[in-house]
């Protein structure tokens, strides 16, 4: 396993407030897509920024929607960078049957917050098989591929050039119950190849190999997710 190189990048900003990201999702048409009234999403977020017991007071957390409500094919042409959307890669069209790992307990709610997101800068070149347990061993769980793009929604600043970002909590099972090699990640189009020149600089969700190791990808994590106002 390689020594975690530190990585110096400018600060992200702040998260906007819970009750700001429920307005986002809302402006983007995602209740509808989730089946969910804009009433529910801002009573929950409500609900949240009001729970003293969880420490913080809702702020600096990530509202998501449960994948099974909002799934990723749906997120992903969502996402904007340079005024143009995010797409899937061609050969990922199974993208929706990625679901969390076993020791990933996903609130079973329509919504839910997360903590303490982190890119993982300090993982690049690590591959997936090497970062999971040490994520693990840090009482950090990795992010899920819908998560990564609720992140990317709230705070586009996530996703830079060469400080991009595995979500290793998302994969996909073969018919035999093992994992699929493929890892899912978020990074930014080249415009090459299969993507077309008209998607240079766009967000991109694909894959890379769960072995293999990229300079330019940290991985996605959290403390921990939590139900609130359900």
């Amino acid at each position: 396993m390689p020594e975690p190189t530190p990585v110096t990048t400018a600060a992200l900003p702040a998260l906007p407030s819970l009750s700001a990201q429920a307005e986002t999702l809302i402006g983007l048409g995602l209740p509808e897509i989730a089946g969910l009234s804009a009433t529910q999403i801002r009573d929950f977020t409500e609900a949240a920024e009001n729970d003293t017991a969880c420490g913080d007071g809702g702020d600096g957390g990530l509202l998501a929607i449960h994948p099974d409500r909002a799934p990723a094919s749906v997120l992903a042409p969502l996402l904007r960078r340079a005024e143009k959307p995010g797409f899937v890669v061609v050969d990922m069209p199974d993208v929706d049957l990625f679901t969390p790992l076993d020791t990933i307990a996903v609130p079973e709610g329509p919504l839910y917050v997360l903590n303490s997101v982190d890119r993982g800068d300090h993982m690049a070149n690590w591959s997936p098989d090497e970062a999971l347990p040490a994520l693990t061993a840090q009482d950090r769980t990795p992010l899920l591929l819908t998560e990564g793009m609720h992140w990317v929604l709230q705070q586009p600043a996530a996703l830079e050039r060469s400080h991009c970002f595995m979500t290793i909590g998302s994969r996909l099972r073969k018919a035999n119950g093992a994992l699929d090699a493929r890892t899912p990640a978020l990074w930014i189009s080249n415009g090459t190849g299969r993507d077309g020149r008209e998607r240079r600089n766009a967000p991109k969700a694909g894959w890379c190999w769960a072995g293999n190791r990229h300079t330019w990808l940290g991985f996605g994590s959290t403390t921990g997710r939590r139900p609130m106002g359900t």
